[in-house]
């Protein structure tokens, strides 16, 4: 490697962390993370919600804060009710994908892309909302003139988080853990110390509560009363987002899968309820109003700080900013759990060919690197439409993610239905699948009505596009794979005999074709065939060279890696012997790996130094029409190979596929 090359690789290892070697045994633990870990990537989404969404909820009350206390209970159910119906959904699909798996596997295709373009879109939002968010919260402390660099601000935090989770899930995580640790621990003392300071004001809270709900049945009237609660219930719906993430996350998590995913749903349930729940209380226990410039949750901290001071000290101020800049930090750091989850989401997505396959690609990090990219791009695009605005952000949030609650509890009330005579005590799983989906309906439908025409229409128009975009790349794909489909049954139903004609010996001075081949397939035989009938009689050697791209959907563990590379040697079998049965000598090179030129050159590389009269070959799918969808979703990777090895002084040949599909579905 040249200094230049040194160079670069140095600085961008600095910047991006070295290359992990996904064969390694032991890096799926290296890079998984276990249920603390996972509660602090994945949990941060939720307890930031914290901080706007019992606000959101109580302010919508107006001057009928007793009804709090419905809140507080209603909330802490919800809560609970979201997390358990999860923790049973990871026991049914352990290998993570949450509510995109669930809806296609359960509901069917169709629904699962409604499910997995919500929730990509809604992951963008998290992000966004995140940051603008924390960034109001920290220039609310800072001089009037410097707002205007606020926007700048968010986008350099954006592209942070962009290079932090490039690096490695892990390693991001273990950077934001003692922020999301602070947080924790001051939200505690304020929340503890705020009932402890307020317990003897216990009794006449409640009875002001009691006094309150009985003047409002007078005057509302129950249905009034009723409507009031639903509303400032929805209102503050936001709580809930981030709960379903860890179903989403759980390929990053440590084996046993399962058992983590569950433990860090307890965790992440416990503690959401625990905050949003002793909010709401410390609300009602010091009458809590909304101020100019100020968070109800400044409203809160500086009450209860007021009454720290110890030998002169301010601590009660330093409490204050210490708490509000925690606070203001894990709203930053929720955007991770959409940098975290959005990609994963995509991948399975890709791997289902809605979205383009590269999406499911692995990095030399092992991260889900494009997904990544396009998540904090969108992100930083969404910023720029909305010019950072909280509230616009807000109304356009979380109705997707009810959306897709909405659907997973569909998807298991449907799944125990038609178990039931399977499973003689079914009534007792599916009660909780059929209140979570009641819960979740009723809210989806309740925000959509609210916030339709408040911004939420634009939240639905972006996943409709999303969506409809999903059915255009799967019609193209089908289509592909239809025009393959037809080549394999032409080509692979030639009759051969393998052990027909004694196999030819080795001969490494004579000519080789080299062919770069991904299966056992039509493309490789029509290649093979091409090959021959091009230099008749010329190549007295063939070696096939193919590699297993360990992607999003492999590295779940040693097994699927292992099942990946069983797979390529099947196939690289059936290919030499087929070599065989025509006349040549034949042999195979098979790797695995993330980076599929790196991985190719490689393997080129070492035939050429056993066969120096190497000729490579690879097939590339060529279309009577080319347009920018077939660029786009067809990689490059012969043009990409063949400049690499030309750099080497080794001869390639590109053959082409010929592709007819039709426009028409």
């Amino acid at each position: 490697m040249s200094e230049k090359n040194r160079g670069n690789s140095s600085l961008k290892d600095i910047f991006f962390g070295k290359p992990k070697d996904p064969l390694d045994p032991a890096v799926f633990h290296r890079v998984s993370l276990a249920a603390f870990l996972a509660w602090v990537g994945l949990g941060s989404d939720g307890l930031s919600s914290s901080a706007y969404g019992p606000e959101e909820a109580f302010r919508a009350l107006g001057d009928q804060h007793y009804v709090a206390v419905g809140l507080l209970v209603a909330t802490t159910f919800t809560i609970f009710v979201i997390a358990y119906a999860y923790s049973r959904i990871i026991e049914h699909f352990p290998f993570g994908g949450g509510g995109y798996i669930v809806a296609t596997k359960l509901l069917g295709s169709s629904f699962g892309v409604v499910s997995g373009s919500a929730l990509v879109v809604d992951y963008v939002l998290t992000i966004s909302v995140s940051i603008a968010a924390a960034a109001d919260a920290i220039f609310s402390f800072l001089p009037h003139d410097w707002h205007l660099w606020k926007l700048a601000v968010e986008f350099v935090v954006i592209a942070l988080f962009m290079m932090m989770n490039l690096r490695g899930v892990k390693e991001s995580v273990a950077a934001i853990a003692p922020i999301f640790l602070l947080f924790i621990v001051t939200h505690a003392v304020v929340i503890l110390g705020t009932i402890a300071l307020y317990a003897g004001a216990i009794p006449a809270v409640a009875q002001e509560v009691r006094v309150g709900f009985q003047n409002g049945v007078a005057t509302l009237g129950l249905g009034g009363l009723a409507a009031l609660f639903l509303h400032a219930y929805t209102r503050g719906a936001g709580t809930y987002t981030g709960i379903e993430a860890v179903s989403n996350g759980l390929q990053i998590m440590r084996e046993p899968t399962v058992e983590t995913g569950k433990k860090t749903m307890l965790y992440m349930a416990t503690s959401l309820a625990a905050t949003a729940g002793g909010i709401l209380i410390c609300y009602l226990l010091i009458h809590a109003v909304p101020a100019e410039g100020k968070t109800m949750n400044a409203v809160l901290v500086e009450r209860f700080a007021s009454s720290f001071s110890w030998a002169g000290l301010p601590l009660g101020h330093w409490l204050t900013i210490v708490t509000l800049a925690s606070e203001g930090a894990i709203l930053f750091i929720a955007a991770q759990t959409g940098l975290i989850d959005g990609p994963r989401v995509m991948a399975n997505m890709a791997a289902d060919s809605w979205l383009p396959h590269r999406f499911a690609h692995l990095s030399e990090r092992l991260t889900v690197q494009n997904g990544v990219i396009l998540i904090s791009v969108a992100a930083g695009l969404t910023l720029l439409y909305t010019r950072g605005e909280t509230t616009t952000l807000v109304l356009m949030y979380s109705i997707n993610v009810f959306l897709t609650f909405s659907l997973s509890e569909s998807g298991m009330v449907r799944y125990w239905i038609r178990h039931r005579r399977d499973y003689p005590d079914w009534w007792r799983h599916i009660t909780i699948h059929i209140i979570g989906l009641v819960l979740c309906v009723s809210i989806l439908l309740v925000m959509v009505f609210e916030k339709f025409s408040e911004g939420g229409w634009v939240t639905m128009v972006i996943t409709t596009g999303f969506i409809l975009l999903c059915y255009t790349v799967r019609f193209h794909y089908d289509q592909v794979r239809g025009a393959l489909k037809r080549l394999d049954e032409t080509l692979m139903n030639i009759p051969f005999q393998p052990d027909l004609n004694p196999v030819p010996p080795k001969r490494p001075d004579a000519l080789t074709a080299v062919l770069i081949v991904r299966a056992f397939e039509g493309i490789a035989i029509h290649s093979l065939l091409n090959v021959q009938r091009l230099f008749p009689n010329e190549f007295k050697n063939v070696v096939f060279v193919s590699v297993g791209v360990i992607d999003s959907g492999q590295f779940k563990g040693l097994r699927e890696i292992e099942n990946l590379r069983r797979s390529k040697e099947k196939d690289l079998k059936s290919l030499v012997e087929f070599a065989n049965a025509l006349g040549w000598y034949a042999e195979s090179r098979c790797s695995l790996g993330v980076d599929l030129i790196a991985e190719l050159e490689t393997l080129c590389k070492s035939v050429a130094r056993d066969f120096p009269k190497s000729v490579f070959f690879a097939g590339k799918l060529v279309f009577a029409k080319e347009s920018f969808l077939s660029r786009l979703l067809h990689n490059q990777t012969p043009f990409a190979l063949q400049r690499r090895l030309q750099i080497n002084g080794l001869d390639m040949m590109i053959l082409p596929i010929r592709v007819f599909i039709s426009s028409k579905p």
